[in-house]
């Protein structure tokens, strides 16, 4: 079974360095992702392969994020689980990645959420335009915040 895709690309006024600044550090995340509330790293690297973390949601609700893929200065791909117990509903499967390149003299950046949904294709058809929203979303308030430095998460109390 192939997964469903939900993608958004969206362009800094940063270099790609200082945007690798940014997004190379994984406990932004709660500054530019709508509803979350903290996030706590798990034992062992905070950067690169095997970093993993949980991002605390609205409602107590969690979700642990672990990079499968890293490469330096260009993005990473995030496995989405709940502990060993899978994909948190209503994922089979869930993957999340950001990818960095230079752009004039900016940079441009694609945010990819790749997933199979419990119930199958239909529900997929249902729900794909609710995470196409999910990821502009997250793509918009990253861009203000990266380059404001101002959450755009009225969620997370810092």
């Amino acid at each position: 079974m192939s997964t469903t895709h939900a993608s958004h690309t969206v362009h800094l006024n940063l270099s790609l360095e200082s945007a690798w600044r940014f997004l190379s550090d994984l406990s932004l995340a709660p500054y530019y992702v709508p509803g979350l509330t903290g996030c706590w790293f798990h034992p062992g690297p905070q950067r690169g392969c095997g970093a993993s973390r949980r991002v605390q949601r609205r409602y107590g609700q969690w979700l642990d994020e672990t990079v499968i893929d890293w490469q330096e200065g260009k993005g990473f791909v995030l496995h989405l689980h709940k502990a060993g117990r899978g994909a948190p509903f209503p994922f089979s499967e869930a993957r999340f990645s950001y990818t960095l390149e230079a752009h004039g003299s900016g940079s441009r950046m694609t945010l990819c959420l790749d997933y199979r949904l419990r119930g199958g294709r239909l529900v997929e058809r249902l729900l794909a335009s609710t995470f196409e929203r999910t990821v502009q979303q997250i793509g918009e308030c990253l861009t203000v915040y990266y380059e404001t430095g101002e959450t755009q998460n009225r969620d997370f109390l810092d």
